[in-house]
């Protein structure tokens, strides 16, 4: 069972917390994230893309002319795929793109994740942030005490006002809930500051 040490905003150690192996010591699983993080960005697609068919370009619906004695090739309507402004045809049409990834695939691939994001030092367990001014300028000096840098993931209960308004300026830094954690926001951010309660509580919803 890995023991990580607490931290105060100051960047002392204060606790140690001992840390679930199913959710922190996992195996890293290259094959598991790839499906969860496929799933992921295949659930984000909009599908909204289309194209025109017969049936939904302008255009009357009358014959040019008619079937047989002009020489030329019969013609049914204006709207007809072989005309200039006609519709298209086998083009996209909206559609979605959505799969079901299995809850148990999706929770082991992001212990995979936590798991090596412990192993290689990228992550914090913090005392918790209480912060005394909800300033970017001063929450920006809090992470460098923690020697954290580049792109952070901030997991804590959305409760803190102070931290919703801090970190919400800082292009690199995101804010989400034991809940909001996935695997896309683990794997696009080095870095992953947790409090106490949010590792509880990621520790009893990855551990079902």
């Amino acid at each position: 069972m890995p023991v990580v040490k607490v931290k105060n905003l100051s960047n002392e150690e204060v606790d140690e917390i001992e840390l679930s192996e199913k959710v922190f010591d996992a195996p890293l699983n290259k094959k598991l994230i790839y499906f969860a993080v496929k799933g992921y960005l295949a659930n984000q697609r909009a599908g909204t893309s289309a194209t025109k068919t017969r049936g939904n370009t302008s255009g009357s619906g009358k014959k040019l002319w008619k079937q047989k004695g002009t020489g030329r090739a019969r013609i049914a309507s204006l709207r007809s795929p072989l005309w200039k402004g006609g519709g298209n045809v086998h083009g996209p049409q909206p559609r979605d793109w959505s799969y079901r990834v299995p809850k148990k695939m999706r929770r082991g691939a992001i212990c995979s994740v936590l798991s090596e994001r412990l192993r290689e030092g990228g992550l914090v367990i913090v005392e918790n942030f209480d912060l005394s001014s909800h300033k970017t300028k001063e929450f920006a000096s809090t992470l460098e005490r923690l020697g954290i840098s580049g792109h952070t993931l901030i997991v804590a209960s959305l409760d803190n006002g102070n931290l919703a308004l801090s970190s919400r300026n800082l292009p690199n830094v995101a804010y989400v809930s034991p809940d909001g954690v996935n695997i896309y926001n683990l794997l696009t951010h080095e870095h992953v500051a947790i409090t106490r309660d949010a590792a509880a509580e990621l520790d009893r919803q990855l551990s079902k």
